[in-house]
């Protein structure tokens, strides 16, 4: 300890030694520079884009911002907006969000020395002495290391990317649910359109039954045609019943996706179905920027970055700065005199000598786990090539195959209508009526069936291509360490 005025000597030597430590800690940085790691890009999708879609140019983004607004429905867009506020997995991941974010500024906390006071009174006597009172007020830099190899900076980066990540996982849970909900919702619009369907063909066939029951009173059919013209209806309104366990299910799985609990949402009938809407798909390329689990594996590769740095400045010597200054008298009316002060500083350098290759064996430990996160990074890419490419084929697909059912629809009512008219004038009998019956009906439920998928099909397009992000919405790194 050193006690009382420094020699005027020395102090200008401490002072520009400590400086030059200061301005050590920032001369260097141990271990690899980050830099994103190659992922494969084709320069086209295989797929061609459905009918009345494009590809968009370079500065012509495919969806921004809300994207479910593109299917013009306000009753979906307020159930979308509910999501981002409301689902509690979303709030979750906010959640962890926020915590990631504190992560950094507990990390940054190392760039910085950690100073504690203690003050202190105590009393001392022997035999009959009076008593006697030491009064101290110390102000201690405690145990401060000096990042001279770049372990602590890099900490904080690699917190800074974990905080980027979770801000991008939130972005990729918001979007997994928004889309979610977009397909009950589309789910329950099909259901909607079938039980119209069903409806519609219900009170067809409570006509056949009468129809039947007259032609039997009058004594030209059987007892035959009225079974199974009732058989027909019952089967017909069995269907339209069933139909309401499904309808309810989507039900409830979006009201939970609003945050709400089931029995406080119900969602009117909507059975008007329209075809899928067009907009534009950028370049394969361009998901590296659109999808959110494609930036938040990036980001993981850049923390797997960061800990081979850390683990590289271990082989290093470390560089221990601790300080102590304040004021200390017996008598408390001195104790914030001149004379009362003390002070003393002294930096420790500890390097490890033999420790059986474990360090090296970290930086091994290190390497290899930035290899397996850029692995998974590349597959993230390729997974989301694979779901555009799924999605496009899908739309492309059903859209042929709605065609063809809408021509088999039209064949089909027009053979019920021929088979209809046989059987009246006892041309045929109702056996192939039943048979045209059946086979309208199932073509109808088809078409019903093919538009839905077509729309569920449009969402996992949009939720493939990113929704309405890119990554020029992530956070910063000095957003994140704010």
């Amino acid at each position: 300890m050193n006690k009382g005025y420094a020699s005027p000597g020395r102090r200008p030597l401490r002072v520009l030694g400590t400086a030059g430590l200061l301005l050590l800690a920032n001369a260097c940085m141990v271990g690899p520079k980050y830099q994103r790691p190659a992922a494969p890009a084709p320069v086209a999708f295989k797929e061609a884009p459905p009918a009345g879609w494009k590809e968009a140019q370079p500065n012509d983004g495919a969806l921004r911002g809300k994207w479910w607004e593109i299917y013009h429905d306000p009753r979906l867009n307020a159930l979308e907006e509910q999501v981002a506020i409301s689902n509690q997995n979303v709030l979750a991941a906010a959640a962890q969000f926020q915590a990631a974010k504190a992560s950094v500024r507990v990390a940054r906390a190392g760039e910085f020395p950690t100073v504690t006071a203690a003050p202190s009174a105590t009393g001392s006597g022997t035999g009959g002495s009076g008593a006697k009172g030491l009064y101290t007020l110390p102000i201690e830099l405690v145990a401060y290391q000096v990042d001279i190899w770049g372990a602590i900076r890099r900490g904080v980066a690699a917190n800074s990317a974990v905080a980027q990540a979770s801000a991008a996982q939130l972005e990729n849970a918001r979007l997994l649910y928004q889309a979610e909900l977009a397909s009950d919702y589309f789910q329950i619009q099909g259901l909607d359109a079938s039980l119209q369907v069903l409806d519609t063909t219900v009170k067809s066939y409570e006509q056949y039954v009468q129809l039947t029951q007259d032609r039997f009173d009058g004594g030209v059919a059987s007892k035959g045609d009225v079974a199974l013209a009732q058989t027909q209806l019952e089967t017909a309104r069995a269907q339209l019943v069933d139909l309401g366990v499904q309808r309810a299910q989507f039900e409830h799985a979006i009201a939970v996706l609003t945050g709400k609990p089931p029995s406080d949402l119900s969602i009117p009938a909507i059975p008007n179905q329209a075809p899928p809407p067009v907009s534009t798909i950028g370049i394969p390329s361009a998901l590296l920027e659109r999808r959110p689990d494609v930036a938040a594996a990036e980001r993981q590769v850049a923390f797997a970055n960061e800990q081979i740095g850390i683990a590289t400045a271990a082989l290093y010597p470390s560089l221990t700065i601790s300080a102590a200054a304040g004021l200390q008298s017996s008598v408390v009316g001195d104790l914030f005199t001149w004379p009362s002060r003390f002070w003393s500083v002294g930096p420790q350098l500890a390097q490890t000598l033999f420790d059986t290759g474990r360090r090296r064996a970290q930086i091994r430990v290190t390497q290899a786990t930035y290899d397996a996160t850029a692995a998974d990074y590349r597959q993230t890419v390729l997974t989301a090539l694979q779901q555009v490419e799924d999605s496009l084929a899908q739309l492309r697909i059903l859209a042929e195959e709605a065609l063809i059912t809408d021509r088999a629809v039209t064949a089909a009512q027009q053979s019920l209508e021929i088979s209809t008219i046989q059987y009246r004038g006892g041309l045929a009998n109702y056996l192939q009526v039943i048979t045209a019956q059946t086979t309208a009906l199932q073509n109808q439920r088809t078409a019903v069936d093919l538009l839905t998928r077509r729309m569920v099909a449009s969402v996992s397009l949009i939720q493939a291509l990113g929704g309405g992000w890119d990554a020029s919405q992530l956070p910063s790194s000095q957003d994140v360490r704010r």
